[in-house]
């Protein structure tokens, strides 16, 4: 995976050795309305001749209809097989033209150019492309690698702070689920940084790592959902709203709503939740959640992409075995066991219960202080369960949020 990754400081001359060594058909250039005023004057002489597409940008246009008017270009601009598309953007590109390409004419090779730190050290590595639908994150999609990633980190004095902030929720992941001292650096400097490039490639390394072994996500690859599951439901529950949240703030939330909850499900300790949920609602300062919203938070959690028939799956932080017990096999990979708890009970949707239901998917890394993360089945009778955490997670935001207001 890292030799598809190129973290340069000299984007032109890695682009005008790479066109030197690869001939094509034709050339599909997909932007934004940022990127092609911001970015593309950056790489625009090297480039060879290609057709230039623009979209609006933002998650409200990664949809089916955009990708139509996408293909419709692809099409009418005559491209083969053995043509390539350069996705020049940050997230939405990225995961929407390689979706794009992988399907047009059963796939077309591309490469991205992610221009923001979110996509930089999420969305570059992975395979994973895709579009919303009906109002669901990444509802549509496929796992197709591209040729090749060209990563820059001149792209990110374009980006807004908001923009800045968002992808370096991706960056907290990783340290929290992987390693340590990487997370005391990111908790250490936070966003006043200059060594911009090596965040990227620490980050990218991590997650190549993790996707190298699990590349069709089947088990340990989940841990980098940490904060998702949850996060895409609050994401989702805002995008068209006054309170619309990036990517990364939702995450943010997310996280911390998943570190509670594995606090009462995976024995994370009180001072390890703390100590991350602080952290993050110091960077995030996140918004107010209001108690109606939760039933819409909680139905788009149901259409998590990563649920299987009548569970919700969501990762968790910590290990303390307590009345959990081992009972399966290590499924292939190295220092992971599943471990089950029998205390749930009740019934909403009509779930038939058994003895002793799956609760998490564990993997050990001893050097952690949040020493485990576990990819959890929180099944449709814990459902109210689940709303209970959020509304003790939103007071415990909102009572740290007045807390920074005062201290400033």
């Amino acid at each position: 995976m890292l030799n598809q990754v190129l973290v340069t400081e000299n984007i032109k001359s890695a682009l005008a050795d790479f066109f030197s060594q690869h001939s094509f058909t034709g050339i599909f250039l997909l932007v934004d309305e940022h990127t092609e005023k911001h970015c593309l004057p950056v790489i625009q002489d090297v480039l060879p001749e290609h057709w230039l597409f623009c979209i609006k940008p933002g998650e409200s246009y990664k949809t089916l209809a955009t990708c139509e008017q996408i293909w419709g270009a692809m099409t009418q601009a005559g491209l083969d097989r053995k043509a390539l598309m350069i996705n020049l953007g940050g997230g939405v590109i990225g995961d929407m033209g390689g979706f794009c390409a992988s399907t047009y004419k059963r796939g077309i090779s591309f490469i991205n150019i992610p221009t923001t730190l979110l996509s930089q050290v999420d969305a570059s590595v992975g395979g994973k492309l895709g579009v919303d639908f009906k109002g669901f994150k990444n509802h549509i999609g496929v796992f197709t690698d591209p040729l090749k990633v060209f990563i820059d980190a001149q792209f990110l004095k374009t980006l807004p702070e908001r923009e800045l902030r968002s992808g370096f929720a991706e960056v907290i992941k990783h340290g929290l689920i992987f390693d340590q001292t990487y997370f005391d650096d990111i908790k250490q400097k936070g966003l006043n940084r200059s060594d911009w490039s090596k965040v990227i490639e620490a980050s990218v390394e991590i997650k190549s790592a993790v996707v190298d072994k699990d590349p069709k996500e089947s088990g340990l690859r989940k841990i980098l959902n940490f904060g998702h599951t949850i996060g895409h439901g609050i994401e989702t529950t805002f995008l068209d709203s006054e309170k619309h949240l990036l990517h990364g703030e939702a995450i943010a939330v997310g996280m911390i709503m998943e570190a509670y909850l594995s606090t009462k499900t995976c024995g994370l300790s009180e001072s390890s939740l703390s100590e991350l949920s602080d952290f993050l609602i110091d960077v995030y300062n996140p918004i107010p959640i209001d108690q109606d919203q939760f039933e819409p938070i909680l139905e788009n959690i149901m259409q998590d992409k990563k649920n299987e028939g009548k569970s919700i799956r969501i990762t968790e932080e910590g290990l303390d075995m307590g009345d959990m017990k081992i009972t399966g096999e290590t499924q292939g990979h190295d220092n992971m066991f599943i471990i089950t708890n029998e205390f749930y009970s009740g019934d909403r949707f009509g779930v038939p219960i058994t003895d002793a239901l799956p609760l998490a998917i564990v993997t050990h890394n001893p050097t952690l202080n949040f020493p485990a993360i576990a990819n959890a089945y929180v099944k449709l009778d814990n459902y109210k369960k689940l709303g209970e955490g959020i509304k003790n997670v939103v007071k415990r935001m909102e009572r740290k949020v007045k807390e920074n207001s005062r201290e400033s």
